[in-house]
């Protein structure tokens, strides 16, 4: 399994929380950080780079990477530390990452077990990161699972690298678990009793809105090419916030208008068709669900009204969407859809 090619920019800002919290100027660091916006891709390996660049600052912490992961914040998880923090239990936030992980990372790469009263979650060694991204990425895993439920322990934790007594006394102190190194897998393992306790921020609804726009991030065009994956997402982000427009989108995608717009021209599209097929293909998704009212459909495809989605879901399909979902309903229990 190949190593991640990639993290978002909203998670390498973990790293700017830690500088703050230090008070530490690193002007150059500052200046690779700030300049990566939350929803861009960032390099594994230019990421690998800032933690070690940002670690050489403080030469005589024990374990500046645990610290770093200490630091996070669901906003640094983006779309997916959003959907844990409004799930029910500490299994359905766990879920939520099992199914969407890729979003974070790039691949979806953790496995989950259950043996014994024990919920382990496994990334096997091949996929190591390194010592400082793994590391990090573990710590923030942690401070992710105790913001959720403050009550939770660890039972054991395992790293694929190698380390000292001195950094094994310092991770077993950070994790209150024993922890294991030079292992064939890196995990997180906690007691299954853990996963039905209730937490504490829980909203449905919003969870519901959440869960619809990660299943879009992550099917929508599935055997697109990379530009096309990657103006899909970029609408999925934009159309909720209201603010979809090419030049948005260009800027997104490091394009400058006219780049763009001769890219749409090449695949046979205008900006308007592009964005109507999509909003026309979540649409469908959307009303799927029978758990989302239509004006919450609405506010997930852009419009600032519902009247405005019923009017364009008749231009595209010829009913109203209330009548093409009691219809995809119909034919669904049929075994039809």
């Amino acid at each position: 399994m190949a190593v991640p090619v990639r993290v978002t920019g909203a998670w390498t800002q973990l790293l700017s929380d830690w500088l703050d919290v230090h008070q530490l100027a690193a002007p150059d660091l500052r200046l690779r950080l700030d300049s990566r916006r939350p929803d861009e891709p960032v390099p594994m390996q230019l990421w690998q780079q800032m933690l070690a660049d940002a670690v050489q600052l403080v030469p005589h912490e024990a374990a500046p990477a645990l610290q770093i992961g200490a630091c996070a914040q669901p906003r640094h998880a983006g779309l997916l530390g959003y959907l844990s923090l409004t799930s029910a239990t500490l299994a359905e936030a766990l879920q939520a990452y099992q199914r969407y992980e890729h979003l974070l990372y790039g691949e979806q790469l953790v496995s989950v077990s259950l043996e014994d009263g024990i919920l382990a979650m496994r990334w096997p060694a091949s996929a190591s990161t390194g010592a400082l991204a793994d590391s990090v990425a573990i710590a923030a895993l942690w401070r992710m699972l105790r913001r959720l439920l403050p009550q939770a322990r660890l039972h054991q934790v395992c790293f694929a690298f190698a380390a000292d007594a001195c950094q094994q006394q310092a991770a077993e102190a950070h994790f209150g678990c024993p922890v294991r190194y030079a292992d064939n897998c890196t995990a997180v393992m906690l007691p299954a009793t853990l996963l039905a306790l209730p937490l504490a921020h829980t909203d449905l609804a919003m969870r519901a809105l959440l869960e619809q726009q990660a299943r879009a991030l992550a099917l929508a065009l599935p055997t697109a090419d990379a530009l096309d994956r990657a103006l899909q997402q970029a609408l999925v982000r934009r159309l909720p916030e209201g603010e979809v427009s090419l030049a948005r989108v260009a800027a997104d995608l490091h394009l400058s208008v006219r780049s763009l717009q001769r890219r749409l021209q090449q695949r046979g599209l205008s900006w308007r068709l592009l964005l109507e097929r999509t909003r026309q293909h979540l649409a469908q998704a959307y009303l799927a669900d029978s758990a989302l009212q239509l004006g919450e459909i609405a506010l997930l495809l852009g419009y600032s009204e519902q009247s405005a989605f019923n009017r364009a879901w008749r231009q595209w399909t010829g009913t109203t969407p209330l009548q093409w979902r009691r219809r995809h309903a119909g034919l669904a229990a049929l075994g039809i859809e």
